[in-house]
């Protein structure tokens, strides 16, 4: 039985009602990640807490180490990850402090993020059809409309690059392609976690209507804190319901998704690679 990771981000640094064990560094071939993990206990079951632009809000979007983070996680034991992200609504139906279950993902980054534990001598073509675990994702839904809150079942989510809001005429762009929502975040964790072969799925709290709204101003941090803060406390409330109800196993197809995806000829692969990577591609290369 796995542990559950929870990536809080905006406003969320810390769950109350976790009972801590321990706090705990880690490096990886990765280098640091945004903080330390605070491991303990939730609903239950135990939890790995990571704030994802660390406490106190000190990484930028773009400056993130997204595989630290993830290798972390795996290195701790997690077999899934929620993932809680403000984002900005692109539709008039998706209104400030609704949830958005996210089921697929749009990359806008710009810059050099990086999006995979595969390289330098090792080649992995990871399928990501369907960047979110459905089941885990669908746990994130159900838990909120049992709550009464307001969220909505599957959505797009525009990846930007940051740390700047979009223009209008950006968000105007986004909006006539039909996505849902806009953040900076979430895209490299899905890839990142699926090749970790943990089950990944994003709670959307929406903060503002980004920029393209008439009747609205434009987006500001405070508006969003603001927001946020409203809706922080549903959002934990979300994440307790989902860990009750989780499964003991997992039944997807996310703890196998590396099972056909590493090309490389096992016999070729570097022996500091195989070392780095032992706890996620080990069960592959004995």
């Amino acid at each position: 039985m796995g542990r559950i990771g929870i990536i809080g981000g905006s406003g969320l640094y810390k769950i109350e009602g976790i009972r801590t064990i321990k706090q705990v560094a880690i490096k990886t071939p990765f280098g640091f990640p945004s903080d330390k993990f605070v491991i303990g206990n939730l609903e239950g079951r135990e939890v790995v807490f990571l704030p994802r632009h660390g406490v106190g809000h000190r990484v930028s979007p773009s400056e993130i180490n997204y595989r630290a983070n993830i290798f972390g996680m795996k290195k701790l034991g997690v077999e899934r990850i929620i993932s809680v992200t403000a984002c900005g609504s692109l539709k008039e139906e998706i209104k400030p402090l609704d949830f958005v279950a996210v089921d697929q993902f749009v990359d806008r980054t710009n810059h050099a993020r990086a999006m995979t534990f595969f390289e330098h001598g090792i080649v992995c073509h990871i399928g990501f059809a369907h960047p979110v675990c459905k089941e885990l994702s669908e746990s994130v839904y159900l838990a909120a409309k049992n709550l009464g809150l307001n969220i909505h079942k599957g959505g797009t989510y525009v990846n930007m690059e940051g740390p700047a809001f979009s223009t209008l005429a950006e968000s105007k762009l986004y909006r006539s392609w039909g996505m849902e929502v806009i953040g900076m975040t979430n895209l490299a964790e899905a890839k990142l976690a699926r090749e970790a072969e943990i089950c990944y799925a994003t709670l959307a709290c929406v903060t503002d209507y980004d920029c393209w709204h008439p009747q609205h101003g434009t987006v500001t941090i405070d508006m969003i804190i603001a927001n946020l803060n409203k809706n922080i406390e549903n959002a934990k409330k979300i994440i307790s319901t989902v860990i009750r109800g989780l499964s003991q196993e997992r039944k997807c197809d996310c703890k196998d998704a590396l099972k056909y995806a590493i090309i490389t000829d096992k016999k070729l692969i570097p022996v500091k690679i195989r070392r780095n990577l032992k706890i996620i591609i080990g069960k592959y290369i004995k």
